[in-house]
């Protein structure tokens, strides 16, 4: 946007807006900022507000002796909230003695972004998210939303019923997403018990980032407004479907914006043409740098410990999890953590759950893949068969391997990767490391309630 800040403000005023809000994100990927009364908008924008980032976890050691981070909105994503006029919202980038900070994570995609456009690349993305809808019930369970979700053992999956009546959820969330341009194209319940996933068309990968936080905070508006919640928790029931949000990238020309992923030629009838022939070798090269270094990303796209008991080909459902278990590549194939889909020329990344950063991820996963660009790397043959039902045995012949399957394991490949030191920079890279270690060690300290049922009688 060239419009002067006065400008601005006066249409926002026009909108009914009071209240705006220079938003950045934790290493968590939750918004952080000050709320700043509309009368002071061109002092916002001019970067009157002051944070002192260091008090949050993973965000660095800014200590309480040290200058405060400075929020500069960026007005080019300004969003009123639909659901609620009186607030605006814009992405802020953070800057310490006028330099961007080491721990702003917009930050770090859009360099990465840079770097494309530096190689003729423009990176656009859509984003799969899903998410659980709960509320409590009269023992103080959680429990899906809509009491039928739990009729007709085992999923109601794309089950018209149940997304009909979850018409009071659903029904705003695309009415809000459609005021905001996002162009909504599909929306149903998903396999889980209240599990819901929405569609809706790409854009630039910062814009889709951008959007992925509003996404989060209207969710969860919704979910409140119904007496329930919204979690982004990856698997918050163990017999139930993990939330993924699977990230699908593409590279276009800048000087045309021609997806450079397709193959030139083809025509326009690309369907009947055989997959393997209508992607470009950069598409490839592409995904043999996220292959590369598959474990790294790993820690960034599934950051929890719960992340893990979604990554498990079955674990304790009584059907398969359809969940990405192993560092390969496919067409059709959802046991893989990439996809090169048939019906579209992208790459899908599988791994992506509901609770990553996905500025940071996105950023890692970028890197990566213009990595596999520049160094020329070769993805391998797709693996088009059901892994699931493959022997450890003829995996490995095959040179198919598991993903990390706990959180521990996935940081120590992370903290060994120089390519993420690299790419995200010393001080995220330290600070992410001491964060996860951390909250594994925690995690394996505490004793829950499934060692107490197993271990307290037994003797």
């Amino acid at each position: 946007m060239n419009e002067e800040p006065s400008t601005v403000k006066q249409r926002l005023v026009d909108q009914g807006v009071r209240y705006v809000f220079g938003a950045y994100v934790d290493v968590h990927g939750v918004p952080k900022s000050k709320c700043v009364p509309i009368a002071h908008f061109e002092d916002m924008v001019d970067g009157s507000e002051l944070y002192t980032v260091g008090a949050l976890e993973g965000m660095g050691d800014l200590g309480p002796n040290e200058d405060e981070c400075v929020g500069i909105p960026d007005l080019s994503g300004l969003t009123v909230l639909p659901w609620d006029t009186r607030y605006a919202v814009a992405p802020a980038n953070l800057f310490l003695h006028d330099k961007p900070y080491s721990h702003d994570f917009r930050a770090l995609l859009q360099r990465q972004v840079a770097e494309a456009e530096a190689m003729g690349y423009r990176v656009n993305m859509g984003v799969e998210p899903e998410v659980y809808v709960l509320r409590r019930d009269a023992d103080n369970e959680w429990v899906p939303w809509i009491d039928e979700d739990v009729v007709n053992p085992p999923t109601r999956g794309y089950d018209l019923e149940t997304t009909m009546l979850a018409d009071s959820f659903l029904e705003p969330m695309v009415e809000y997403m459609n005021k905001l341009g996002w162009d909504v194209y599909s929306f149903d319940h998903e396999g889980g018990d209240g599990q819901y996933e929405f569609d809706f068309r790409y854009s630039d990968v910062v814009t889709m980032t951008d959007r992925m936080v509003l996404f989060r905070l209207m969710a969860k508006h919704v979910a409140r407004t119904l007496g329930g919640i919204a979690t982004f928790m990856p698997k918050p029931m163990q017999t139930s479907f993990g939330s993924g949000a699977h990230l699908n990238i593409s590279l276009a020309d800048v000087a045309n914006g021609r997806n450079v992923f397709e193959r030139e030629g083809l025509g326009s009838d690309t369907q009947r043409i055989p997959v393997e022939e209508a992607y470009d070798e950069v598409a490839y090269q592409f995904t043999a740098g996220i292959l590369e270094h598959a474990d790294a990303l790993t820690a960034v796209l599934a950051p929890t410990v719960n992340s893990y008991k979604r990554l498990l080909p079955r674990g304790l459902m009584h059907e398969i999890s359809w969940a990405p278990v192993y560092r390969a590549y496919g067409y059709n194939n959802r046991t893989l953590m990439l996809r090169l889909p048939v019906n579209r020329r992208c790459l899908e990344i599988r791994i992506a759950d509901s609770a990553a950063n996905l500025y940071l991820g996105t950023a890692l996963v970028l890197a990566a893949g213009l990595d596999g660009i520049r160094r020329g790397l070769k993805a391998g043959e797709p693996v088009n068969y059901d892994t699931y039902k493959t022997s450890d045995k003829d995996l490995a012949t095959a040179g198919v391997t598991r993903l990390p399957s706990t959180l521990g394991e996935a940081i120590e490949q992370f903290a060994a990767s120089d390519f993420a030191r690299e790419v995200l920079g010393p001080e995220v890279h330290a600070s992410f490391v001491e964060l996860k270690r951390a909250e594994w060690l925690e995690y394996n300290t505490v004793v829950g309630e499934w060692e107490r049922n197993r271990y307290l009688q037994l003797w």
